[in-house]
C-alpha cells in the first residue's frame, strides 16, 4: 500500500468531481499510465482479473468449441472458459517451469479447438514463440492468463504484448495491486472496443445496447490506488528480488528441495517463491507445511488441487491425464514473499526447512 497521504491526495479529485465510477478521470489516467508502462496502446481496465479473462474470451467471438489450457492454475482460468460455454481441454505442464508443455499441445487439437489459453505461472513465462507458431498454423486464438506476470519483459518486450489478448490481475495479493482490479491488453482495436462495451452491459450509446455484456468496470477508488502503486512498482520489485536472493542463498542445493528456475531472457517481477518438495527431502509437502504452520509460518499449497480436480468439476475431467501437473500440485509450496519481508524472517523460515 502507498502512504496514506498519497492515496488521500488522489481521492481529493474524486470528491471534487463527485464521479465515482463509469470511466471517470482516474480511470482514464490509470489506463493511460498503464499504456505507457506496458508499451501497448490498447489497454482496457476491468473490475478484476477474472472478468478480464471471462470477457476477453467473449470479445474474441469464441461462442463454442474447445480451449486448450492448463489445470495448473488458479480456478479462475478454468471457470472463465466454462462460464463462456466453452470446453477446457487440459494440457500437461513442463516439470521445469510449470507452464504449458508445448510438445503436448498439437496432440490435443481437434476440429473443435478454437483457442489456446496458456498461463504464465509464478512469473515464469510460457514458450511464447512455440505457442504462437502452433496457433498460427492451426488458425487458433491465443489468450494469455498473465495474472502473475505484471511488469515483466521477455527479450526486452513487455509481456502484455503477446497473444491476441493478455490479461492481468491487480488483486491485493499481486506484485502490483489496485485493491481489486484487472486489465486486458488486446492486439486488435476492434476486440479492445468490444471488450470495453462488454464491461459496461454492452451499452454503446444512451439508447443502444449492442452486446450482452456485464458490469465489469473499474471504479475511481481502485484506479486511484493503481495510480499510487504504479509509481512505486520498480522499487517494490527490487525489494522482492532481494528477498528471493536471500531464499536462494539459503536453500540452493538443499537435498530434496527444488527451487523455481531462473529463465533466460525474462525480466522477472519476483511474484512468488515456490519450492517443490521431492522424495529425497525425507518429508512430504504436507508435513513440511504443517511444520512451518507450527512455527507461525504460513506457506501456501499453490496450485493445489488442480482445477481439473476441483469439487465443481468432479467426474468431468481426469486429473491423471496430466500426470506432471498432478505430481507437482502435490509437492509444491509457495513460501512467504512480500517486499517488506526482512532477511531475519527469511532466515527463520529457512532454518525450519533445513531443520
Amino acid at each position: 500500500m502507498p502512504e496514506l497521504d498519497e492515496y488521500v491526495n488522489e481521492l481529493k479529485d474524486i470528491w471534487d468531481a463527485r464521479w465515482l465510477t463509469n470511466f471517470g478521470a482516474k480511470h482514464e489516467a490509470f489506463r493511460k499510465a498503464l499504456i505507457s508502462r506496458l508499451g501497448s496502446e490498447r489497454v482496457e481496465l476491468l473490475v478484476n482479473g477474472h472478468m478480464a479473462l471471462e470477457l476477453g474470451l467473449k470479445a474474441l467471438g469464441l461462442e463454442s468449441g474447445e480451449v486448450i489450457t492448463t489445470p495448473f492454475t488458479f480456478v479462475s482460468t478454468t471457470h472463465a472458459i466454462v462460464r463462456n460455454g466453452l470446453t477446457p481441454v487440459f494440457c500437461d505442464i513442463s516439470p521445469d517451469d510449470y507452464t504449458m508443455d508445448v510438445s503436448k499441445i498439437e496432440d490435443l487439437i481437434t476440429d473443435r479447438t478454437v483457442a489456446i489459453l496458456p498461463v504464465h505461472v509464478y512469473g515464469n513465462i510460457c514458450e511464447i514463440e512455440a505457442i504462437q507458431d502452433i496457433a498460427d498454423r492451426h488458425g487458433l486464438k491465443v489468450l494469455y492468463d498473465a495474472a502473475h506476470a505484471f511488469g515483466e519483459r521477455y527479450k526486452g518486450v513487455g509481456i502484455a504484448n503477446f497473444g491476441d489478448i493478455s490479461i492481468f490481475s491487480f488483486h491485493a495479493t499481486k506484485v502490483f495491486n489496485s485493491i481489486e482490479g484487472g486489465a486486458a491488453v488486446c492486439r486488435d482495436g476492434a476486440v479492445s472496443e468490444k471488450l470495453r462495451l462488454l464491461s459496461d452491459f454492452g451499452i454503446s450509446t444512451e439508447t443502444d445496447i449492442d452486446e450482452t455484456g456485464a458490469n465489469a468496470k473499474m471504479n475511481e477508488f481502485c484506479a486511484a490506488m493503481g495510480l499510487c502503486n504504479l509509481r512505486h512498482l520498480d522499487r517494490e520489485i527490487e525489494k522482492r528480488r532481494q528477498v528471493t536472493c536471500a531464499y536462494r542463498e539459503r536453500l540452493e542445493g538443499v537435498k530434496g528441495i527444488k527451487l523455481n528456475p531462473l529463465q533466460d531472457d525474462v525480466e522477472s517481477n519476483h511474484a512468488y517463491f515456490p519450492i517443490v518438495v521431492e522424495d529425497e527431502y525425507g518429508m512430504s509437502r504436507d508435513e513440511l507445511s504443517d511444520a512451518l504452520n507450527e512455527e507461525g509460518i504460513f506457506a501456501r499449497k499453490y496450485f493445489y488441487p488442480l482445477t481439473s480436480d476441483c469439487g465443481c468439476y468432479k467426474g468431468r475431467f481426469d486429473p491423471a491425464a496430466t500426470p506432471v501437473a498432478l505430481d507437482i500440485s502435490k509437492r509444491v509450496l509457495t513460501l512467504p514473499l512480500y517486499a517488506s519481508l526482512d532477511e531475519e524472517t527469511v532466515e527463520r523460515i529457512c532454518k525450519v526447512i533445513l531443520k
